[in-house]
């Protein structure tokens, strides 16, 4: 399908991520025409990525679809722009209205080999190193891996803490590709997520952080998500 020049997709990062965990997705997506903006989100609160992702989307033209990866799942959800065609969760998480991050990340069971979260004294949360090869992303390659230790940004409690607002979910498109082998968000809350909200649903055996281990995948439901509702 040839898009309209000023259709954008806007990829929001997860906790311990920047917007280079995008970077295998951004170039596939630009070369079948789409524009392209990763989103810089500070993960200082929920209300402040909110407002991040808004100033973001401030800055295209035309219809936009967002992307999500984890916890910015709960973030896409704020964006209520009419312009805002869809949304795309990639093993992301989706709390209604009221619900927090944190509620939904530990509904089900954790996986053994998950890593053991806690703020430090500035109340942010740290991703171990060994986290990032355990659960993060146990299918990426060493250099993928050097990266994102590299990369990593913290997660305020205060973003995983705060209650949720009426999410975007419920009245737009949305589509979420499952991780069957997600050791963060455990595959059966993601697929509780995806049912509550109606989406469009991809399975795949993939880790928790396929736009690095998976991209194609990733790459091929967020364009499925752009020709079904960007005529």
């Amino acid at each position: 399908m040839n898009f309209s020049e000023n259709t954008t997709v806007v990829l929001v990062h997860g906790a311990w991520a920047d917007g280079s965990s995008w970077q295998a997705v951004i170039r596939p997506l630009q070369d079948r025409g789409l524009n392209v903006i990763a989103a810089p989100i500070p993960l200082t609160s929920l209300s402040d990525d909110a407002a991040a992702l808004k100033r973001t989307i401030a800055r295209t033209r035309g219809p936009v679809i967002i992307a999500g990866h984890a916890y910015a799942g709960a973030v896409i959800a704020t964006a209520s722009d009419d312009r805002v065609k869809a949304l795309v969760y990639i093993a992301a998480l989706a709390p209604d209205e009221g619900e927090t991050v944190a509620q939904v990340f530990y509904k089900d069971e954790t996986h053994p080999k998950a890593p053991q979260l806690a703020p430090d004294a500035d109340g942010f949360i740290w991703m171990p190193d060994d986290g990032f090869a355990n659960a993060f992303a146990q299918n990426a390659t060493e250099e993928q891996l050097a990266l994102s230790k590299a990369v990593q940004r913290p997660i305020s409690v205060k973003s995983i803490q705060e209650p949720a607002a009426l999410p975007a979910w419920r009245s737009k498109p949305t589509w979420y590709l499952i991780a069957e082998e997600d050791r963060m968000i455990n595959p059966t809350t993601q697929r509780f997520m995806a049912e509550r909200m109606k989406a469009t649903v991809k399975s795949y055996a993939v880790d928790h952080t396929p736009l690095l281990t998976a991209s194609d995948k990733v790459v091929d439901i967020i364009l499925e998500a752009a020709n079904a509702t960007i005529s």
